[in-house]
């Protein structure tokens, strides 16, 4: 890619229009988006400018909003060029790219418009915010029940140049609800003659127009489809989503859940796009939290300060303790989180990931345990560090301790995301830091209540 990169450049820089525009003509609209993405911001104005108004069309899909934003801005003085671009759009294409700017930038396009493409931009934006209604497109080919095959074929050819994909004909009544769907294979090989009635077994899938995004990822997941019918509440048929448009949703659902489990709220926008002061809220609420539960910490080693000063010893092995906790109930949620959102489990199946992490606790912890007194003895009896006349008693103590903190941390963190859950919240809000901070003040509990038990009567 970096050779066609070179290439184009090189064209650019040299004025060769002509071979420019060539050359364009050779790549499909992904590639051309490839390459004006790696192109100075000057150069990508310039190789926009000479693109064919189809290949522009289909090219601006696949840019990102930055990159979008950009060519529109430079567009700003030529308004045929904008107006072109936002009516040739597919509308479900065209309402994602809105979203993407401050409200009076896209009212302000939306007025380019020609009337009827207007009326499906308004239509589309006032569904609500991450609705299937968003993401649909209303065009689609329909036919009737009582169609022949011939007749349904003739519809097809006459109504589907602009369809957004002609994979699957829907069927509708008179009242344009829903009631069927067709694969074009299935008419393709039907005889002529045949009524579109007889083909069909009306079943089918259908999105609602005010369900969440998140229904539309998992109805193609479930299915593996290319595009699924969008209905209203009374059964008519509004629209279709296809699946490039999920990708994009199933990416940016991923996006937020990484962020908030890095113990952050979800980016409204790009990082690039995100204003400092933005970013900082943003950052700041979970951070303060996190900050006031670590306080919690100095509280609970404070209570133990008797034991620490008798036995100093102890205090080596808390960084170790409480580490151990967290990494483990970081794992946990994150396994838990992800099965959640793929629909691996539900707030059902609680109890069998309970007695299965209960199981894996013990065992993570045993495994660590072993590793801490064994690490105890070596130092010990290399003459590395001198652990006091009791050193097997610190070690047990140290061993005992990582067992049962790995199993809390393990619990804390695959049992949270189902509470989460249960309480209609996103699971992914139990975020590594959070987890970790839980387990570092119950760690420190556990790890000085289990020393007080061995060592008393020797170091205490």
């Amino acid at each position: 890619m970096n050779d066609i990169n070179t290439y184009f450049q090189e064209l650019i820089e040299n004025k060769k229009w002509k071979a420019l525009r060539l050359e364009v003509l050779n790549l499909e609209p992904f590639q051309v988006a490839e390459v004006i993405e790696n192109l100075s911001e000057e150069e990508q104005i310039i190789l926009y400018r000479v693109l064919p108004r189809e290949l522009a069309k289909e090219t601006f899909k696949h840019l990102s909003s930055d990159d979008q934003e950009h060519i529109i801005e430079s567009l700003a003085n030529n308004v045929k060029k904008i107006t072109d671009l936002l009516n040739d759009l597919d509308p479900d294409d065209r309402t994602a790219f809105f979203e993407e700017l401050p409200g009076e930038v896209s009212q302000r396009l939306i007025q380019l418009l020609s009337h009827e493409e207007r009326e499906i931009a308004r239509r589309l934006l006032g569904y609500p915010e991450d609705s299937i209604g968003r993401l649909m497109t209303p065009e689609y080919v329909a036919i009737k029940p009582h169609y022949t095959v011939q007749q349904a074929l003739e519809h097809i050819r006459k109504f589907g140049r602009d369809s957004e994909t002609l994979n699957v004909i829907y069927i509708v009544d008179n009242r344009w609800n829903l009631i069927d769907d067709i694969r074009i294979k299935e008419l393709i090989l039907a005889q002529p003659e045949q009524r579109i009635s007889e083909i069909t077994d009306n079943r089918f899938i259908a999105l609602n127009a005010y369900d969440d995004q998140e229904v539309a990822v998992k109805a193609f997941m479930d299915n593996g489809r290319v595009a699924l019918p969008v209905v209203g509440y009374d059964g008519t048929l509004l629209g279709i989503v296809t699946v490039d448009d999920v990708m994009d949703v199933a990416e940016e659902e991923s996006t937020e859940d990484f962020q908030k489990f890095g113990g952050t709220e979800g980016l409204d926008l790009s990082y690039t796009k995100t204003s400092l002061l933005e970013m900082i809220k943003k950052r700041s609420g979970w951070l303060v939290i996190l900050f006031l539960g670590e306080m919690l910490t100095a509280s609970a080693m404070g209570h133990f300060d008797e034991e620490i000063a008798k036995a100093v010893v102890l205090a080596l092995f808390v960084p170790l303790i409480i580490s151990s906790g967290g990494n483990s109930g970081s794992q946990a949620a994150s396994l838990i989180i992800r099965s959640l959102a793929l629909g691996e489990l539900t707030v059902k199946n609680w109890w069998y990931v309970m007695k299965k992490e209960i199981f894996s606790g013990l065992a993570l912890g045993a495994i660590l345990g072993i590793i801490g007194f064994i690490r105890i003895l070596v130092w010990q009896e290399a003459g590395f560090y001198d652990y006091g006349e009791f050193w097997p008693w610190v070690g047990i103590s140290v061993a005992v301790s990582l067992v049962f903190v790995v199993l809390w941390g393990t619990l804390s963190g695959s049992m949270i995301p189902f509470i989460l859950k249960r309480m209609k919240m996103d699971p992914a809000t139990a975020s590594a830091p959070f987890v970790a901070t839980l387990v570092d003040v119950t760690g420190l509990i556990i790890y000085f209540t289990i020393a007080a038990l061995f060592l008393t009567g020797k170091l205490l």
